[in-house]
């Protein structure tokens, strides 16, 4: 509850009609004024099952909750007391979509199950199936989007490991054919320290263009991954902070192993290669 108050026993049919909305109707519906202070008339005039409805005031507000999946944004909702519901709208909630029971538990879930169904059917005569834990059901609203963002991941690692391997082999292969210029350069003086720098920089000269190049790419696309994502925004600046960063590491990681090889090439054995 956001406001007002939730239901109470003695809203039942001979109780004044009440309704609660969630923050999303509000929001949409009374953007500058108190729907705590107005009534709602439901789908009379409209279908025959609410007839009889009479006007409900408005009791409270409560957050909104996700119907249809996590990757949905709630909409607008209304909650009456099932004591107010006339027989006809009851009967044609229960034909057009399963009764669903949410119960809270202290211990595990599972354990419960038998004894919760067994109370359910005496109470409603009606057996009950699907028996699913929040967990569980979290799980199998978010299933594709987690599957898609395995399979990106996978194929992030792999980039990201082909990527190290290339620039280590292009840096590799970059001071073997400077084997000879490095050896001069000791010759004249050059410390060590000097060509590893020398080796080094070049190498993340070539990086950092491109994660520049990347992130560019990146903001272009990020509206065609909005979809997949849940929970993270396509333009995240946290995503967008550490993965610049774990390139640069991983390519500073590349470029470091020659840089070293480079600092300790005999002067002599450099001058002598062909």
């Amino acid at each position: 509850m956001k406001r007002g108050r939730t239901f109470a026993i003695r809203d039942d049919g001979a109780a004044p009609p009440v309704v609660i909305i969630n923050e999303s109707m509000a929001k949409r519906f009374w953007k500058d004024a108190d729907p705590m202070s107005d009534r709602l008339v439901i789908g009379k005039g409209v279908m025959r099952e609410f007839a009889t409805e009479q006007p409900r005031q408005i009791i409270g507000i409560v957050a909104d909750s996700r119907d249809g999946g996590l990757n949905r944004d709630p909409g607008p909702t209304m909650f009456i007391p099932q004591g107010q519901e006339s027989d006809l709208a009851n009967a044609l909630n229960v034909r057009l979509a399963p009764i669903a029971w949410v119960v809270r538990t202290r211990g595990e879930p599972h354990a419960l199950s038998a004894p919760i169904q067994e109370q359910l059917r005496q109470v409603t005569g009606l057996p009950v199936s699907d028996v699913r834990t929040m967990d569980e059901i979290v799980t199998l609203s978010t299933s594709r989007q987690r599957f898609n963002m395995l399979l990106m991941a996978v194929f992030g690692g792999s980039a990201l490991l082909l990527a190290a391997i290339g620039i280590y082999g292009l840096m590799a292969y970059s001071v073997a054919q400077r084997t000879q210029e490095i050896g001069i350069r000791l010759a004249l003086g050059a410390g060590s320290a000097a060509v590893r720098q020398m080796v080094v920089l070049q190498g993340m000269r070539l990086a950092l263009i491109g994660v520049v190049i990347g992130l560019a790419s990146a903001f272009g696309l990020a509206r065609f991954i909005a979809s997949l994502l849940f929970g993270v925004k396509a333009l995240d600046p946290m995503a967008f902070a550490f993965i610049p960063l774990l390139l640069i590491a991983v390519a500073l990681l590349a470029v470091w192993i020659p840089a070293r090889r480079a600092s300790r090439v005999d002067p002599v054995i450099a001058l002598r290669t062909q």
